[in-house]
């Protein structure tokens, strides 16, 4: 519900605010003083598009701004926003595009939209957009029958049997192509397990290819080693046997040589074994261009690999562990496909179970409902109207299985005739404005919608009636206004007479500027208020003393 709006700047309003009350709210005023401004300043706010046209002469930008009490609703189901109560604000400035605010934060035009049909429903001459939408008629069917559980059923079994079928249909992507597929992956299986690849081999082969590439300067080095070591009368080798002798002698006179003696031996030894590995490697290396030759050939054998299918050898086996995984499913798609088609029928059953008994229900209660809105639309001044519920049912083919509708098998649309003699016709296509109004304050009398504190605002709903019609239309606001907040704007003094809270809207001029302003009325002036919507700007006793005794009897029923 809207706990207060505040209008700046938006054609004749320069600055108003209006605090608004639950239950049922009227504002009156005469023609053109600016009651449907109001009206656009709320729409603005609810994300509707906004024209620089609206600023009011001289001023720069246009502001519409308002605390609005949320309801418990999907609004908290579908965390739209976990506040109890939010501040939307909208800004038209003259250049640029205008801006939306949530608790003063710039958000998207589009957010406000979202949000909007949890806040505010509009019912005027052309504010329509709820009975103009075909898909909405079945939507209040479904709340009016209760049969919005059987609906979520339906909508889950079509959900699961559409996922069904969107996996049929890659598997028979793939079966088209699957004996080249298979083919093309048992190449590339062979190609990789037949090079026998090992995790490290490569950097291996690198470093033997290093050595034999290396290998007459690898030689001629270790013959240097050798010599320095070993094999000449001045190498370490020989010196060291020397010093043994040496220290020997020595420990022969001093015993602390004998620690040092150990010492060199332990060393000796070690350069023996070194002495040892630089023989031996010298056997191994023989200058083979066969085996350079060889690593070559497989160091390509590898690039190629690594072309194909990874950078590296790790990532060529993991690409061959995926294509075996692919060439297994692929070779077993026909048994997949089978078990898909058991699943997709038995899914496809259940969705024609569930979706008949919405149907049976819908068709049961449709009856009652249209019983109940010519009985409405009747206390509403539509006596000779006929209403009647189309239903157009959507066959289940078991071939089409995946255009089953998740709203179930029936489209469903409003016919009316407003007057005798006229067949029915989409309701959408030839009521009027202020027929649509009432037809609507039927469907929210009578509808089992569970929304709390939802604002309606109805816009002159009191066109082309008037008697004993317009007390019936005042009496439907009134009672819906138990359940949501009620606002309406008429120029009947029956339905102005009804609700507890009465706003005036006055247009004044001073210094050659037309002023839009808004006045809540005591008990007194809106006896005053009345008495003009009776008798017109010529106001009588009679008039007052019919509006006084109307306002007494309306506010105490």
């Amino acid at each position: 519900m809207i706990k207060s709006l505040r209008i700046q700047n938006l054609a004749t309003i320069e600055d108003i605010e209006l605090n608004f009350k639950t239950g049922f709210s009227i504002l009156t005023g005469e023609t053109g003083v600016g009651k449907s401004i109001i009206i656009d300043g709320i729409k603005l706010l609810l994300g509707e598009k906004g024209s620089a046209d609206l600023i009011r002469t001289g001023k720069n930008e246009a502001s519409v701004e308002a605390i609005f009490h949320l309801p418990r609703t999907e609004i908290e189901e579908k965390n739209l926003f976990p506040e109890k109560e939010i501040f939307i604000q909208r800004k038209i400035p003259k250049q640029g595009t205008g801006k939306g605010y949530l608790n003063g934060i710039l958000v998207p035009i589009k957010k406000l939209k979202q949000l909007s049909p949890y806040l505010v429903d509009i019912y005027g001459q052309n504010d329509h957009d709820f009975l103009l939408h075909v898909e909405n008629h079945l939507n209040y069917l479904d709340s009016y029958a209760q049969a919005l559980a059987i609906r979520k059923k339906v909508t889950q079994v079509a959900h699961e049997l559409k996922k069904l079928f969107k996996v049929k249909q890659e598997l028979e992507e793939k079966e088209r192509d699957r004996e080249q597929r298979l083919d093309f992956l048992d190449f590339q299986i062979k190609e990789i397990e037949k090079a026998e690849l090992k995790s490290g081999e490569e950097e291996d082969l690198h470093y033997e290819r290093n050595i034999l590439k290396n290998a007459e300067k690898i030689s001629t080095l270790v013959e240097k080693a050798l010599a320095l070591s070993y094999a000449e009368e001045t190498s370490v080798s020989s010196q060291l046997s020397q010093l043994q002798n040496v220290v020997s002698e020595l420990s022969d006179y001093d015993k602390t040589f004998k620690e040092t003696t150990e010492a060199i031996n332990q060393f000796s030894i070690v350069f023996e074994e070194f002495s040892d590995f630089l023989i031996k490697f010298k056997e191994k290396q023989i200058i083979s261009p066969e085996k350079l030759e060889s690593i070559e050939e497989r160091l390509s054998q590898v690039e190629k690999l690594k072309r194909k299918y990874g950078t590296n050898i790790p990532e060529i086996l993991s690409y061959l562990q995926k294509a075996k995984k692919e060439y297994q499913e692929l070779s077993s798609s026909q048994e997949k496909l089978e078990d898909l088609a058991v699943q997709t029928e038995a899914v496809f059953k259940e969705y024609k179970k569930q979706a008949e008994k919405l149907a049976r229900l819908r068709k049961q209660r449709a009856r009652d409902l249209e019983k109940n809105i010519l009985e409405e639309i009747a206390l509403l001044g539509m006596k000779k109207a006929k209403f009647k519920i189309k239903f157009d049912t959507i066959p289940l083919k078991s071939d089409e299985k995946e255009k089953v509708n998740e709203k179930g098998t029936e489209e469903v649309e409003f016919l009316i005739s407003p007057n005798p003699g006229e067949e029915l016709r989409p309701l959408r296509k030839i009521a009027s404005g202020g027929e649509l109004s009432r037809i609507m304050l039927a469907l929210r009398s009578i509808g089992k919608e569970g929304d709390q504190l939802k604002t309606l605002i109805f816009d002159e709903i009191d066109a082309g009636i008037g008697g004993k019609t317009a007390e019936f239309v005042a009496k439907k606001l009134r009672h819906l206004s138990r359940q949501h907040q009620v606002i309406c704007i008429t120029h009947l003094p029956q339905i102005a007479s009804f609700p507890p809270h009465h706003f005036k809207i006055d247009k004044q001029v001073s210094q050659e500027r037309t002023f839009t302003t808004v006045k809540i009325l005591g008990f007194e002036d809106r006896v005053t208020e009345i008495a003009r919507l009776i008798s017109g700007i010529h106001i009588t006793e009679t008039s007052l003393k019919n509006a006084r005794e109307m306002l007494t009897h309306n506010l105490r029923d």
